[in-house]
């Protein structure tokens, strides 16, 4: 089974970091850590509490309080044991502090270490517009070996729903994980002629 890291942040759009912990825990094991802002922001668009969150997950899922410096996760010697680190959502002040080697918690923790160790690192940010701060993080977090991720969702498979535009991110995400999914319709392209 493979292990993955998944952060949830406090930017708007809780959905994403909840959908993804559903998918990858079907067949993965899934260490989740879940900022005190995310509570909020869930409570905020979710209406549902904490506890009933939690409850609601499956035993592939371990959560990890965000207080927890010395957690297995926040060491190298694990973190090369996994997939990788997933943020979703990735807060602007998160992504400033992966952006610049700060490191006060553990989802900032996870995500330095990441990057010193070379695992994948997904920041799907849940912002706009961009400021030039913004851009200038993205574009250091980039040159340090994560990937920047926006929560935009495609239209080419002509999503009806809310959470199929929802599905198209998370797919998104896991695609990059090569995670097999059945999320949304991939493109399948035109090859009519003109």
């Amino acid at each position: 089974m493979k292990k993955f890291v998944v952060g949830i942040t406090g930017a708007s759009g809780f959905v994403y970091g909840k959908r993804l912990v559903e998918e990858l825990s079907k067949n993965n094991f899934v260490h989740l850590i879940v900022s005190e802002a995310a509570y909020v922001v869930m409570e905020k668009e979710e209406g549902i509490k904490k506890s009933q969150f939690l409850e609601s997950l499956n035993s592939n899922v371990e959560v990890i309080s965000n207080k927890n410096i010395a957690a297995s996760v926040s060491s190298g010697s694990y973190l090369t044991k996994t997939e990788g680190v997933i943020i979703a959502p990735c807060s602007m002040d998160t992504l400033s502090a992966v952006a610049n080697g700060i490191s006060t918690n553990l989802i900032q923790r996870v995500c330095d270490v990441a990057l010193k160790e070379r695992k994948k690192l997904v920041l799907l940010v849940r912002e706009m517009p961009f400021s030039l701060v913004h851009i200038e993080n993205m574009r250091k977090v980039t040159l340090a070996g994560g990937i920047v991720a926006s929560a935009s969702p495609g239209f080419y498979h002509k999503p009806k729903t809310v959470d199929d535009m929802i599905n198209f991110v998370v797919g998104k995400v896991l695609d990059i994980f090569q995670v097999e999914h059945n999320l949304y319709k991939r493109w399948s392209g035109g090859d009519e002629t003109v």
